[in-house]
């Protein structure tokens, strides 16, 4: 949520932004818009990459802020229709558990096995795990992308409420919007969740640290699409670095990654195909010119939607799961590997 006792009017948040061309004193004329209530020219150019949050040096969430004037003022990044469609598939995938070893988590794949490679869960690193899936586990944060955040904060409750009835003590999140929903969002809403959260990414690193000569160093060069959900859990990042060295890639230095990651654009290239195309271009233009062999998601809708325009520019589309599989000897090295041969 906003704290608007931490915001010192800095700028920084639009200034940094990617999307819009502010200038300093621009952006501070902006944030002091957006707390006085008003339709600053920010609700309109906002792309809903969250990215302001993290470029705030105080934390005061200013994303936050765009987030609750846009469902007041009724500024919404996909038409209500498109919502309600989005809502309405997603709510109705059937729910399914699969036991697993009673003293092992629970992995937590929400409603997106649309979008997983295919054969995910058949790895060894998930041998053991109870899956869990369907609309009961489904955290509805993808509506912090819509300017409907009633929509998450309606069902925040719930959503915990069914993953503790799993009576796990531990539970893997595969989808970084659940994850945010139980680390950041459900806590902020004075919702207690009374299981302890682990995302894919930690739980792979410690997998493989427990069993190193299972490791094949891959010796690769690849991006990162950081998720823009991942700007409210950025602590994480480490994490991603050390799954990197394990396994033998080389996150490629580019300059749209980390903090000044840029959004996969995957909705606004719907709402907006032409500008949403430039910003994917740039994004697969600085992962091709800085060496990457590949870009490497995390998130399965960015991965969906934005693999075969990464083939097209000569980069292998790997979710990061598949990656671990390779370093594992499960999969060949390349693009959507379970489609080979």
């Amino acid at each position: 949520m906003f704290e608007a006792e931490r915001c010192q009017e800095c700028g920084e948040c639009f200034a940094q932004c990617q999307y819009a061309d502010f200038t300093k004193d621009e952006a501070i004329h902006e944030i002091q818009a957006l707390k006085r209530g008003e339709n600053a020219a920010i609700l309109r150019q906002c792309i809903t990459c969250m990215a302001c949050n993290e470029y705030c040096p105080t934390g005061a969430n200013p994303y936050d802020l765009i987030l609750q004037l846009h469902e007041e003022k009724q500024i919404h990044f996909v038409e209500p229709g498109v919502a309600e469609f989005i809502e309405e598939t997603l709510t109705s995938v059937p729910n399914e558990i699969i036991p697993g070893d009673p003293d092992k988590p629970a992995l937590n794949l929400c409603v997106m096995g649309h979008a997983y490679p295919r054969n995910m869960t058949q790895s060894k690193l998930f041998q053991g795990l109870t899956l869990v899936s369907g609309s009961d586990y489904f955290s509805r944060a993808v509506f912090l992308h819509t300017g409907m955040e009633t929509k998450v904060r309606t069902y925040a409750g719930h959503y915990v409420e069914n993953l503790a009835k799993l009576g796990k003590q531990e539970i893997i999140f595969m989808h970084d919007d659940c994850y945010t929903m139980v680390v950041r969002k459900a806590p902020e809403y004075g919702i207690p969740v009374p299981f302890r959260a682990i995302h894919i990414i930690e739980y792979m690193v410690n997998y493989l640290k427990a069993q190193p000569q299972s490791v094949i160093k891959l010796n690769r060069k690849v991006a990162y699409q950081r998720p823009c959900i991942s700007r409210y859990t950025p602590e994480k990042e480490p994490y991603v670095d050390a799954l990197f060295e394990i396994i033998g890639v080389d996150r490629v230095a580019r300059k749209y990654d980390r903090k000044n990651a840029l959004c996969c654009a995957f909705g606004l290239r719907e709402t907006d195909p032409e500008r949403g195309s430039q910003i994917l271009k740039k994004n697969l233009d600085d992962a091709r010119t800085h060496g990457a062999e590949a870009m490497i998601f995390l998130c399965p809708g960015c991965y969906w939607l934005t693999s075969e325009a990464c083939e097209e520019y000569g980069l292998a589309a790997i979710f990061i799961t598949d990656l671990c599989r390779m370093a594992l000897g499960e999969l060949p090295f390349s693009s959507r590997p379970w489609t080979a041969g």
